[in-house]
Parts: C-alpha cells; sequence; structure tokens
C-alpha cells in the first residue's frame, strides 16, 4: 500500500492494521484523514490475501477524540468520502471483520469509528462518549443509530442526551466492549481475536457477518427463513469449503480453505 501522511498501515499475517496516527490532536480526524482511511480500507477489501482489519489510535492516549474542530474552525475542507467518517461509518457493505482496538479516549467520530467496527477491544483506561450536544452538535456518524441498536434505546439515551463518558468495563456491562484488557494490551488482544478469526474459512466468516447484520432488522422467524437467499450463505453453501472443513474434522487435520 501507499505511504500516508495521517495513518499508518501494516500487515500481520492475514491481518491489516490501519493506525489513526495524529497523536498531536488525539488521533481527531479532519477531511484529509477521512480520504486516507477510506484508500486503506478499500484497498483492504478489495485484497483477497487480508481477511481481518484492526483499527487502533497512535499513543496511548487515544483512539480518537473525533472530529478535528479546530481544523474546521480554521475554515478547513469539510469534505468526506462516500464511506463517511474514518472510511467506515457509512461503508455497509465491507464483508470482512473490523475490530476495533480503544487504546484511550474514543470520543464523538472516534466512539462512531468503534461502534462501525464488528469487535471492539479496550484498554482498561478507554473511555467513550457521544460528546456532541456540548459543543452544539449530534453524533450524526451514526453513533445515534449504532449505540441504541448494541445497548438498547433507554440506556442509549442516558449516555446520548448528558454527553457522559463511560469506562471501558462500563461499556463492557452495557454490551458493546467485548473485551477489557490491561493499559496498553488493547492492539495484542484484538491481533488475538483477528488471527482466531483469520484461522476460520473465510467465506463461512463472510456469510456469518452478512447473516448477523441483515437479520438484526428483521423478526426472529423472516431472518431464520431468508438467510438462505443472502449472497454471502449462497456462496458459502457453494463453496470448496464447505466440503473442506467436514472433510479436514473428519480425517483430524486442519483444513485448507480457499483462499489459503
Amino acid at each position: 500500500m501507499s505511504d500516508y501522511q495521517f495513518v499508518t498501515v501494516r500487515r500481520e499475517g492475514n491481518t491489516l492494521v490501519l493506525t489513526l496516527n495524529r497523536p498531536e490532536v488525539m488521533n481527531a480526524l479532519h477531511s484529509p484523514a477521512h480520504f486516507e482511511c477510506h484508500a486503506v480500507i478499500d484497498a483492504f477489501a478489495n485484497d483477497p490475501a487480508l481477511r481481518v482489519l484492526v483499527i487502533t489510535g497512535a499513543g496511548e492516549r487515544a483512539f480518537s477524540a473525533g472530529n478535528d474542530l479546530k481544523h474546521y474552525a480554521a475554515g478547513g475542507s469539510r469534505d468526506m468520502p462516500p464511506s463517511g467518517f474514518g472510511g467506515l461509518a457509512n461503508r455497509f457493505d465491507l464483508k470482512k471483520p473490523v475490530v476495533a482496538a480503544v487504546n484511550g479516549v474514543a470520543f464523538g467520530g472516534g466512539f462512531e469509528i468503534a461502534l462501525a467496527s464488528d469487535i471492539i477491544v479496550a484498554s482498561s483506561n478507554a473511555t467513550f462518549a457521544l460528546p456532541e450536544p456540548k459543543v452544539g452538535l449530534a453524533a450524526l456518524a451514526g453513533g445515534l443509530h449504532r449505540l441504541p441498536r448494541a445497548i438498547g434505546v433507554k440506556r442509549a439515551m442516558s449516555m446520548i442526551l448528558t454527553a457522559r463518558s463511560v469506562t471501558a468495563e462500563e461499556g463492557r456491562g452495557l454490551g458493546f466492549v467485548s473485551d477489557v484488557t490491561a493499559p496498553g494490551k488493547a492492539l495484542e488482544t484484538a491481533l488475538q481475536l483477528a488471527a482466531q478469526i483469520a484461522d476460520c474459512s473465510p467465506v463461512a466468516v463472510q456469510a456469518a457477518k452478512e447473516a448477523v447484520m441483515l437479520g438484526c432488522d428483521l423478526p426472529l422467524a423472516e431472518a431464520i427463513a431468508r438467510q438462505w437467499e443472502w449472497q454471502g450463505v449462497r456462496a458459502m453453501r457453494a463453496s470448496r469449503d464447505a466440503i473442506e472443513g467436514p472433510r479436514a474434522f473428519a480425517e483430524k487435520r486442519r483444513p485448507v480453505w480457499s483462499e489459503d
């Protein structure tokens, strides 16, 4: 991948690590950073050798403090890629899983990037908030919609309307954080989870993500009935992996997936 000014990118086996790299402003994002994130995630989506994306922030203070308000107040560009905040918030066609490794503050758009991920791993010193009402704004990069879906409307309203921050442990209790680690260990744990995901059949993982995402907004009976018609599920059922997996299990060997 090309060199970037506001993010860094590295491969860890089948995993791509995208680091928001503006530590001088607590990894707050401005228009050029959004477009860099968009380009990185596009490349990730189109690379069959990559199976999992891990997003984290540079330094120990912040995952991302959200919008770079000083940049915009100074007249900086407000242009945004079609994929939205961080190149992810409005991206609804990403088949591969995304893990957020939250290593500090995740406020506003930073929290919205994490909510747009499939799994959130947070260090014990991480904090989360949608503080936009304190500056006359609202969390319109998906936070107002994803947070209620993740933790329920009443609990989400408590965070949204007060603009209060919550700790990683409270986030785990509320249900939007999956794992809490020691300080400085969020990325390590996220990479371990990514390796476990990458060890599974890529087409099965993508089918499972698709079924969850499409089924969440349907009545249970309808979701179960309709899942057989969804593209990823059809692809999985027709794949070589659907034969290789049971065969490898019966032969007591490691499966060789179609994209290995």
